[in-house]
């Protein structure tokens, strides 16, 4: 398989504190990847130093080309998504005006429509609400407008953090529901930091664990999921 994002010797910094320590890894194009760890481990770091929005030193190849000395809207330009945690959207703004605002680095103006359209395909409910403020919505409607506006972008390669935080259980099931379709069926490659470990790995090909700013373990998400380590430390049994 083509490796579409490489990661080499991955440090970060927060002012002199370090918050990563040499991590390696790299995404299939198409894969679905998770990284899982306790809070502080350094998962939100790592998403925001492949966008270079934070201190860091070592490789990251983005296709073959190294992206470490981009800034970070050029880094988004290439087509990489990020969708942090906390959602991010535009509160004062509608949710049609979310979803154009995804779409603004973007060339091909006349195709914005259709996207917004097939955005509303995937989610529903935004299409019922696509005159409603974004701040007025609800967590769970808020988090899919922060995937659908990131997908405007037509990535390639989409960064979530902790998409679940928040949502009830089955608002958590019906939005994973959503990325797996999306990664199948439009390919778009997914790294989605996630705390629901058991819902991450049924939903990834591949995982890594990272504690401590180091990746302790790496595999098939199944393989995975199946380790002692794992299941009493993320999975709870």
């Amino acid at each position: 398989m083509t490796t579409m994002l490489n990661v080499k010797d991955l440090r970060a910094y927060y002012g002199q504190v370090q918050a990563l320590h040499g991590l390696n890894f790299s995404l299939n194009e198409g894969s679905l990847t998770t990284l899982l760890g306790a809070n502080g481990a350094g998962k939100t770091t790592t998403l925001r130093a492949i966008c270079n929005m934070v201190r860091s030193t070592g490789a990251i190849e983005f296709e073959g080309k190294p992206i470490g000395t981009r800034s970070t809207e050029n880094v988004v330009r290439l087509g990489i998504a990020h969708v942090p945690q906390g959602r991010g959207t535009f509160t004062n703004m509608t949710v049609e005006e979310n979803l154009q605002l995804g779409a603004i680095s973007r060339a091909d103006k006349k195709a914005i429509g259709g996207d917004i359209e097939r955005m509303y395909e995937h989610f529903p409910v935004l299409k019922q609400r696509y005159t409603q403020q974004a701040g007025t919505l609800s967590g769970g409607e808020q988090q899919m407008l922060a995937v659908a506006r990131a997908l405007m972008l037509r990535p390639r390669l989409m960064l979530l953090d902790e998409p679940s935080f928040g949502l009830a259980p089955l608002i958590v099931r019906d939005l994973f529901r959503i990325l797996g379709k999306i990664n199948r069926e439009e390919k778009v490659t997914i790294l989605v930091v996630e705390q629901n470990a058991q819902l991450a790995l049924e939903l990834a090909d591949q995982a890594y664990v990272i504690e401590t700013g180091r990746i302790v373990m790496s595999g098939n998400a199944k393989d995975i999921a199946n380790n002692e380590d794992v299941r009493k430390s993320y999975l709870g049994y």
